[in-house]
């Protein structure tokens, strides 16, 4: 079984990048390199209310969606990840 990489410098290319995912708007916002896996902002005006270290909710804040981009045996793509579709900037 052959292990599928990818750089963390080509995923940090992708910071900026608008996508649909799951017929949602988004913008990664982030990498998280231990997945690896991307962070995307909701675009479209969904909010959810964010709790601080308490648990105690203080703010309305973007939805963020964490889309893994690998399979759980690293050996292709995630089903989620190819499922994007780049939007124009």
């Amino acid at each position: 079984m052959t292990k599928l990489n990818i750089s963390i410098e080509q995923l940090r290319s992708m910071i900026g990048l608008k996508v649909l995912y799951n017929h949602v708007t988004c913008r990664v916002v982030e990498i998280l390199e231990d997945g690896p896996a991307l962070v995307l902002e909701d675009l479209e005006h969904r909010q959810k209310i964010q709790p601080d270290q308490h648990g105690e909710a203080h703010r309305i804040a973007p939805k963020t969606y964490t889309v893994d981009i690998l399979s759980p045996d690293c050996t292709e793509f995630s089903s989620a990840f190819l499922a994007m579709e780049p939007r124009d900037n």
